[in-house]
Formats: structure tokens, C-alpha cells, sequence
């Protein structure tokens, strides 16, 4: 059953959906002190990992990845973060993995388990096949390698 509104002449039900229309119709989102603090902080990130990017240097920016003359004993390659590439070993650089780990392995004295596989995401470890060279690199866990390192320095020996 409807009623009708004395003073108006329309039914309140007509009311209600009028209202409902209007509050759709017009939103009214005022920023609160949480938005705001909020918006902030994502801008202070932002402008703190662009200023750090200026401030603290690269991984790439004291890296050469290729040579341009010929390679000999002594040559060194490669990046000069020692930091990050502090494991090291020494043995014949030869081409291919282990069941997809490693582009190429490192021949040392002690037999297969002592064979250190390579991938180098910054030389290209294809100038170096045949030499005996002595590596520094990053050591990862592997399925199949006993030693999967990843280079960043090589020297000819």
C-alpha cells in the first residue's frame, strides 16, 4: 500500500528513488588526512629511489665486456665489484653445462667434481674457450652442478 504525502502530493516511495537518484548522480569524495599521507609517502619513495640511483653507482657502470685487442696472459675482464663477485677459481675454460646449467665450465684438476659450471650475465665467456683463466663470480645453488657460478671477471693465465 502507498501513502501520499500531505504536503507535497507525491507518494513516499517516489521520495525514496528521487533521493537515490540524486546521491548517485553527485559524489561527494573529500581527501582525507590518510589519502593525503598516502600520497605522499608514495611520492617520497619515488624521488628517494631516483636520488639513490644518482648517488650510489651500478653494477654496470665499471664493466667491459668485451675486448677489443687480442687476448693473452694477463688481460683482465670484467667488472671490479668485488663485493658482489668474491668467489673465484682457476682451470680450463671450455664451452657447455650440465643439464641446462651453466654455458660453459671450468676445468680443474680433481676430476668431474671439481668442475666449476659458468653463465656470465656480463661476459661473453666465448673469447675465453681453451685458455686457462682464473674467474670471479657470484656462486648459485643448482639441481645438477656441484658448482654453478655466475662470472663477472675473468683473467687469462
Amino acid at each position: 500500500m502507498v501513502q501520499l504525502d500531505k504536503t507535497v502530493g507525491v507518494t513516499s516511495s517516489m521520495k525514496k528513488e528521487e533521493k537515490l537518484v540524486h546521491d548517485f548522480e553527485k559524489p561527494k569524495v573529500k581527501p582525507t588526512k590518510t589519502m593525503l599521507v598516502a600520497i605522499l609517502i608514495i611520492v617520497a619513495a619515488i624521488g628517494s629511489g631516483y636520488g639513490l640511483t644518482k648517488v650510489i653507482p651500478g653494477k654496470s657502470s665499471s664493466i667491459t665486456s668485451t675486448l677489443t685487442g687480442e687476448v693473452k696472459e694477463g688481460v683482465i675482464v670484467g667488472s671490479t665489484d668485488d663485493k658482489t663477485f668474491r668467489d673465484s677459481a682457476e682451470g680450463q675454460l671450455e664451452e657447455g653445462g650440465i643439464n641446462g646449467e651453466g654455458t660453459h665450465k671450468l676445468i680443474r684438476p680433481g676430476g668431474e667434481s671439481q668442475t666449476v659450471y659458468l653463465t656470465s650475465s656480463v661476459l661473453d665467456l666465448n673469447q675465453f674457450v681453451g685458455m686457462n683463466v682464473r674467474v670471479w663470480g657470484e656462486t648459485f645453488s643448482a639441481k645438477k652442478a656441484a658448482w654453478l657460478m655466475d662470472v663477472g671477471k675473468i683473467e687469462v693465465l
